[in-house]
């Protein structure tokens, strides 16, 4: 079981408080690639106060990731999927109530999927956001726990242009950046460490990925207004390097956008959708 405690299914984590400024939401749009022309997300003196970008939640939920799962090793954890979901739009600063509860534990026989929920409140207890995130937890299956349900598979339309399509280039130093907002994982700086962990350079962080497509979003289908953006869903596929193109495409499907974000063919983050207003 690799330390795996299947007794955290179910026990909330104690609250933690994620205080911030404007300086940590300019810096986290920097690290999604935000560029000097978007003013709202980078300029402090902006009438209102600066905007937050919507998937700045993955940067507040990680205050409480769950510390309650046993003896685990870290480094075999494998992030799958995320989906942050905005009651409401960040302010420019302030501070975030949040906790957290591992959901359930599946058996994928090589590997255990754990399912953690973290649930945000604004100061005054009032809903602001929740995360979902799945990870495959390496060695730890076999266990004879259930596999879980199948998720619900989402593929772009074949044949369809996407409804709306932007795209990034990430640059060299882009998870040098990224990874002052708190993940301080050696395996997206480190050379070394990256060849030891299968890579054959540091590859951007999965988060940096997700936001990156979230910014498109806000752009392709908000006009750039936050309050319009509810929620994003997205399954990890592969790894991206520094320097490395993005595209981001939606396609209109029932109330919802499928989301495919890839690196010339190869799809990078799928199974995924957006809902705005």
């Amino acid at each position: 079981m690799s330390g795996l405690d299947l007794n955290c299914v179910g026990v909330k984590n104690p609250e933690v408080t994620f205080k911030y400024t404007w300086r940590d939401a300019v810096l986290y749009a920097l690290g999604i690639g935000a560029q000097a022309d978007e003013l709202p997300f980078v300029y402090e003196n902006t009438p209102g106060g600066i905007k937050v970008f919507p998937s700045f939640a993955t940067i507040a939920r990680g205050i409480a990731f769950p510390r309650n799962m046993g003896n685990v090793f870290f480094p075999r954890f494998i992030h799958g999927e995320e989906l942050i979901h905005l009651h409401k739009p960040f302010p420019s600063s302030g501070e975030v109530i949040c906790f957290s509860e591992v959901t359930d534990i599946f058996d994928k026989g090589k590997a255990a999927v754990i399912h953690v929920k973290f649930t945000a409140l604004t100061k005054e207890r009032e809903p602001l956001f929740d995360v979902k995130s799945a990870f495959f937890y390496l060695g730890a299956g076999g266990f004879g726990g259930e596999r879980g349900p199948k998720s619900e598979t989402l593929t772009p339309p074949e044949g369809v242009e996407p409804d709306f399509s932007i795209t990034y280039k990430t640059t060299e130093n882009q998870a040098v950046l990224y990874r002052l907002n708190g993940d301080l994982n050696p395996l997206h700086i480190d050379p070394v460490l990256a060849r030891q962990g299968g890579q054959e350079k540091p590859i951007l962080h999965g988060l940096c990925t997700y936001g990156h497509a979230t910014r498109a979003i806000i752009y392709g289908l908000c006009d750039g207004d936050v309050s319009r953006f509810k929620e994003f869903k997205a399954r990890f596929t592969n790894v991206v390097y520094p320097g490395e193109t993005l595209i981001t495409e939606g396609w209109k499907d029932n109330g919802r956008y499928i989301i495919q974000v890839r690196k010339g063919d190869t799809v990078v983050l799928s199974n995924a959708h957006a809902i705005v207003e």
